[in-house]
């Protein structure tokens, strides 16, 4: 099973540079906002980075475009970013290991910003004037992890064990009907997440392969 962690801290740190810096900087931004207001005041959110998209100003969210990125480390409750750290710590190393920490870095920002993007995209084209869409957190690049494990399940079993493959297919599977279910998720974000994982691993696997054929 590759997403069971056996290392100690130190251990983890050195093998998982990309992994514990992006889990440090969710930690820090959270007390950061924490302690400098209103964690439930969505006027407090937006001035701390928050994604936000409302019509007809700022349909597509990109007014500010900072904000595509500042939003992924942003959390609005100890419940949001528990589970989320909980997710990057055990199911993001495998990926790390694999494509190595600068190609992992701009895989995990890639699959945020494009979250983030489609999400826009969408509340743009199908919105409702009244509705102000405001949105935080690392789910969208989480599930870009998600979808490229799912490319591997389906295209390279023979990399993951069925105990993986299994809990892949378990994990999205319950993360559809989560997002669904609940109102408050980004249901957008955790598709056009995982998405972009899917896609982009499967360019990158494409690149790889090319590149071993080579030699």
């Amino acid at each position: 099973m590759i997403f069971l962690r056996y290392e100690s801290f130190r251990g983890y740190l050195r093998a998982y540079p990309v992994t514990s810096v992006i889990i440090a900087l969710n930690l820090i931004y959270f007390i950061v906002i924490l302690v400098t207001g209103d964690i439930n005041d969505n006027y407090h959110l937006v001035q701390s980075g928050a994604f936000v998209s409302f019509m007809p100003d700022n349909s597509f969210g990109l007014n500010e475009p900072w904000r595509i990125i500042t939003s992924m480390f942003m959390h609005s409750s100890l419940q949001h970013i528990f589970f989320n750290m909980f997710s990057i710590l055990v199911f993001a190393p495998p990926l790390e290991r694999l494509l190595k920490p600068v190609k992992y870095a701009i895989f995990y920002l890639l699959c945020g910003i494009l979250a983030n993007l489609f999400t826009g995209l969408i509340h743009g084209l199908t919105g409702d004037e009244r509705i102000f869409y405001l949105s935080t957190g690392a789910s969208g690049a989480i599930y870009g992890v998600f979808g490229a494990f799912l490319f591997i399940a389906i295209f390279r079993k023979a990399w993951l064990d069925q105990g993986s493959r299994r809990t892949v297919y378990t994990i999205l599977a319950f993360g559809l009907i989560f997002s669904v279910l609940t109102p408050s998720v980004s249901l957008l974000g955790h598709v056009g997440g995982g998405v972009a994982g899917f896609l982009l691993y499967g360019l990158l696997d494409r690149a790889m392969t090319k590149k071993r054929r080579t030699y």
